[in-house]
């Protein structure tokens, strides 16, 4: 059994068992940085805990194995506890033993997280002992990353990096180790200067950082495997560079069932979905999201809905108090595609008939977010092929609500804290950019009108943005800094998140644009006198379309239109004067931008902090500078030798050392006439300076040994001088203090 198996079981451990559960945690804590994503907040919360008490506990508690994992267990016990509280996983209530019954009944799947995560650390602490073992390991976790980066759409080579930097420092640390095992005396010997070894392994890394900040970017001369069979195969592969998802040649533009994870490319797919009859242009509007997740949105916490059938007055939470229009939509489906809503106008006030008949299968209405579900079987899913929807269309005063304050609109009107979420890493810099770009509005609506004008200015849409730009992990800003492009995902993502960190509610919308007119919709029958004309549009897969709603305090939700070449319809009293005001432009025509585009003067340059980069700088110049002084006296002399054009003889030395010390003595008052000797000098000088008498007399006598002495002159001489000469200086400042 090694020492370190010993160490475990009896429960003394040494600094390398501590130092290797750092450098474990660290790794471990990217593979909390892959998962995040697609876990929930209280289960990395969970596991991150779990890590960092299975930690500290192991290196501080004095006991033997089976009572440390005693211990483990307990401290494990309450921080599940703890986490399915503060996360409202379960809310306790009544005795102790109805309290428990709750806790264990919602114990999965979270506690299955945390045993995993307390396994695999033990399991990595106790079996990774040898230097050829970190190496494999090591190896699994790179590998693992790399086919992780490049299959999915969450970029990992940063985590990579900090894999290898972990790796470098278990290595370094093993490295001690086995010497501190094999030689303990000398181990010993070198404990005595710990800074000595401190002082190497910064230089060390300080040195790889630098490096590694300042290398120029090249692109890969080699094709990884994958991209290589793909193109011998002849299929088409996504080279983005970053660790981006390769997007198939059969991703297509329509209606999106998953929003947790935005992002990617897609091809226009002008397929039919539904021909809509309406009173009024507007966007059909499906489903709304509320929490942000850092790469997409969640749809948990939706509100309650309710049971309605056809003919009912459906009731909106928060209509607001403005005049409204009847927008009557008769929408024909064109697909046989099942959709989970009814779309309609914003808002719904009532489905008149589905199917053609006033009776229909059963509907949920969701009055927070003005949604209408449709339940289906599940063994045979249908969508209803025809369906008449009555909306009230909120009317906008323009100008009004320009003037209106946070105070205004907020203070009697509160909506829900979720519509302001920001995800608890939510990054400073979009948030900073935000205030940049609203720091002239005084109100809500011009705060947000000036995000729209920035989103719509400064970024290109496109259908396939170019993700091997991207960096950061968070959808928002990635696009913000790093792709500077995208579709409607990325815009209406943005303005939301931006709305929110000013103090703006909003949430996240998706549905679809208005579409195309028919061609016979101008051959319609003809009206009644003063009865609206009906116009119908054609609405395909490439009219998906995602937007954002802005709560406006008494005036309720309003949509706002972010994507470039879209164009939002409002109703307001002063059309002339909508925020949006150029002609409908459909996206998919626009011709992709193939330009770079420039960065932004926020973007970082490199992806390592900032303080870490000024910190191995900060290293490397005061190694620099301690390797100059500890070899200044071979720079000196190098000096020399070229002066002289030829190597030193001790002799030689000897003499630039005198003279050295001579100079100095003349600085500190010490001065000599022409006509006097080095001895006659020192005896003056012994009488001035009688507490360096006796240095002086020993430089002179080196010196005269040097000049007048047969005997010859060694390196040992000229080193005694120079050590004299040192302890001179310290004199005479000791003197004069």
């Amino acid at each position: 059994m090694s020492a370190q198996g010993r160490e475990l079981i009896s429960g003394r451990r040494s600094w390398y068992h501590a130092a290797s559960l750092l450098w474990i945690f660290l790794i471990g804590m990217q593979w909390i940085s892959f998962t995040q994503e697609s876990w929930y907040t209280e289960t990395t919360s969970l596991v991150l805990w779990t890590l960092a008490a299975v930690s500290i506990l192991e290196v501080i508690l004095p006991f033997k194995i089976w009572i440390r994992t005693i211990i483990k267990a307990v401290i494990l016990v309450y921080i599940l506890h703890k986490t399915l509280i503060d996360y409202t996983v379960y809310i306790p209530y009544g005795t102790l033993m109805e309290r428990t019954e709750q806790f264990i009944l919602h114990l999965a799947p979270y506690i299955w997280f945390s045993l995993c995560a307390w396994v695999m650390l033990e399991a990595a602490l106790r079996l990774v002992t040898t230097t050829r073992r970190i190496l494999v390991f090591l190896g699994i976790n790179i590998v693992s990353m790399g086919i992780l980066d490049s299959f999915t759409q969450i970029p990992l080579w940063i985590e990579i990096a900090w894999v290898m930097f972990a790796g470098m420092g278990w290595l370094v640390c093993q490295h001690f180790r086995n010497f501190q095992l094999q030689y303990p005396q000398g181990w010993k010997r070198i404990i005595r200067y710990p800074y000595k070894i401190l002082a190497n392994i910064a230089i060390i890394f300080s040195l790889i950082i630098v490096a590694s900040v300042n290398m120029p970017e090249v692109p890969p001369t080699l094709t990884d495997p994958y991209t290589a069979w793909r193109n011998y195969t002849g299929s088409s592969a996504s080279q983005t560079g970053s660790g981006t998802l390769d997007i198939p040649a059969a991703t297509e533009s329509g209606y999106s069932r998953e929003d947790n994870q935005l992002g990617g490319g897609f091809n226009f797919d002008y397929t039919p979905v539904m021909s809509v009859t309406t009173n009024e242009r507007s966007y059909w509007r499906g489903e709304t999201r509320a929490e942000y997740t850092g790469t997409g949105w969640d749809d948990r916490g939706r509100g309650a809905t309710e049971d309605v059938e056809a003919g009912q007055a459906l009731e909106n939470d928060e209509p607001g108090n403005v005049n409204t229009k009847q927008v009557t939509q008769k929408v024909t489906m064109l697909n046989d595609n099942v959709y989970p809503i009814l779309f309609g106008a914003y808002s719904i006030s009532e489905v008149t008939s589905v199917n053609g008949e006033a009776n229909s299968d059963r509907m949920l209405w969701n009055p927070e977010q003005a949604e209408l579900h449709v339940v289906t079987d599940r063994q045979q899913p249908q969508y209803p092929k025809t369906y008449t929807i009555v909306s009230e269309a909120p009317v906008i005063v323009e100008d009004e609500l320009r003037t209106k304050s946070f105070d205004d609109l907020y203070t009697n009107n509160p909506t829900d804290d979720m519509y302001l979420q920001l995800p608890s890493r939510f990054p400073d810099r979009v948030t900073d950019l935000a205030a940049e770009i609203t720091a002239s509005a005084n109100t809500p609506y011009e705060k947000v009108a000036l995000l729209q004008n920035y989103l719509q200015q400064n970024f290109d849409y496109t259908n396939n943005p170019d993700l091997s730009r991207k960096v950061s992990s968070d959808f928002v800003e990635g696009f913000l800094f790093d792709i500077r492009e995208g579709y409607c995902d990325y815009f209406s993502t943005a303005l939301v998140m931006m709305a929110r960190s000013e103090g703006i509610p909003a949430r996240w919308v998706k549905g679809y644009a208005p579409g195309q007119l028919s061609l016979n919709s101008d051959m319609q029958a003809p009206r009644q006198p003063g009865a609206e004309i009906e116009t119908t549009y054609t609405v395909t897969n490439a009219d998906a379309h995602s937007w954002a709603e802005v709560y406006f305090g008494e005036y309720g939700w309003i949509p706002v239109e972010a994507t470039p070449g879209f164009d939002m319809p409002l109703l307001t009293e002063q059309p002339d004067v909508q925020p949006v005001d150029e002609p409908e432009e459909q996206p998919e025509e626009e011709p992709v931008k193939e330009e770079e585009q420039t960065t932004a003067p926020e973007q970082a340059s490199s992806s390592i902090p900032a303080f870490v980069i000024w910190a191995a700088g900060a290293v490397i110049v005061l190694w620099v500078a301690y390797m100059f002084w500890r070899n200044r006296l071979s720079l000196r002399f190098f000096v020399l030798r070229l002066r002289t054009g030829g190597p030193l003889t001790p002799e030689q030395k000897v003499v630039a050392e005198t003279e050295r010390w001579i100079r100095y003595a003349k600085r500190k008052g010490l001065t000599r006439s022409g006509d006097e000797t080095l001895r006659e000098s020192v005896t003056r000088w012994s009488q001035a300076k009688p507490a360096a008498a006796a240095t002086l007399h020993e430089l002179l006598a080196k010196f005269e040994q040097t000049r007048y002495s047969p005997a010859s002159v060694t390196s040992d001489d000229w080193k005694a001088v120079y050590q004299t000469a040192s302890k001179l200086r310290k004199e005479l400042k000791a003197e004069r203090a």
